[in-house]
């Protein structure tokens, strides 16, 4: 009995392991929940070097065809290839908003979504109201100021986080330079997309007032006291009506001062809406602001392989 009582005695005493702390999320700052999501991402990931290069080739080379068939697509039928990256940019953010819940992007996008859409009704109407190219011009110049004012405002947040400024006023590095490209690509996005639109417009109500054909010859003779892009009368200064400024241009057609300028600005054509001669732009835009977003091409692209950042 003793001997037995020796050996229970003499037996070691399994203690039990050790308890790690569970870490409680909700008492981590957002700054530590990123770095610890960054460290659970890099263990998952580790050991997949050669993975990621081949991923990354394989991006590259796709990226580089893709981009040698949209030039020879645009090159080759510029009406489809416009048409077609038109309504992927109008209807693609659609499906990541509401997936991602980017309820400030969704309501902006469908205020503009539907005026533009009435705005589009009634410039393919026939025949066409008297009041429409205004009304269309109004619109598509109202988008373009705005993204323009977007677009400088956040090019200038970004210059000011990367400058140091917003410590100045106690502003995270992160939020300014968030608020910067958030108000980059809405302007872009929303000016490369009025720009389309207005040039579809244009086209439409050109098209349907006779005076312009896309291709071929006009169906109806411009007279000297007719606009070219509204279809309306211009009233001269010993005349009864609302006199408007009138501009002409260096192939001697006389139109009304906004109807040219919303024609070449907004709808994005450089040439007479009436003999298709090369317009001057430079002469005709005095206005610096005016230079922005001319080339839609470099901005489209970046847009539509950068993703959506709202």
């Amino acid at each position: 009995m003793a001997a037995g009582a020796a050996v229970r005695k003499a037996a070691p005493v399994l203690e039990a392991p050790p308890q790690h702390k569970q870490i409680s999320h909700t008492k981590l700052s957002a700054d530590d929940e990123w770095n610890l999501q960054q460290e659970r991402m890099y263990k998952m990931h580790r050991g997949h070097e050669s993975m990621h290069v081949e991923m990354i080739l394989i991006f590259l080379c796709t990226l580089v065809i893709a981009q040698i068939v949209l030039v020879q697509w645009k090159r080759r039928h510029g009406r489809s290839y416009n048409l077609v990256t038109l309504l992927q940019m109008w209807v693609v953010p659609l499906y990541f908003t509401i997936k991602l819940y980017w309820w400030r992007f969704l309501s902006m996008w469908g205020m503009f979504s539907v005026i533009t859409s009435y705005i589009l009704f009634k410039a393919t109407r026939k025949p066409l109201s008297g009041r429409t190219p205004r009304l269309v011009y109004k619109w598509f110049l109202l988008i373009y100021k705005l993204s323009y004012a977007l677009g400088v405002v956040g090019y200038l947040a970004i210059m000011f986080t990367m400058c140091g400024f917003n410590l100045l006023f106690r502003i995270k590095a992160r939020d300014s330079m968030d608020f910067g490209i958030v108000s980059l690509f809405y302007g872009l996005y929303y000016g490369v997309m009025g720009r389309d639109f207005a040039e579809i417009c244009s086209d439409y109500m050109a098209s349907t007032i006779g005076f312009y054909s896309i291709s071929g010859m006009p169906t109806r003779s411009l007279s000297d006291n007719v606009c070219a892009v509204c279809g309306q009368i211009i009233v001269q200064l010993d005349e009864e009506g609302l006199t408007e400024n009138t501009y002409q241009l260096s192939c001697n057609h006389v139109f009304h001062e906004f109807c040219i300028r919303g024609w070449c600005i907004v709808g994005k054509k450089q040439t007479c809406p009436y003999c298709k001669e090369k317009v001057d732009l430079k002469r005709m835009i005095s206005n610096p602001a005016h230079t922005f977003c001319m080339d839609k091409s470099l901005i489209g692209f970046v847009i539509w392989w950068r993703g959506n950042p709202w």
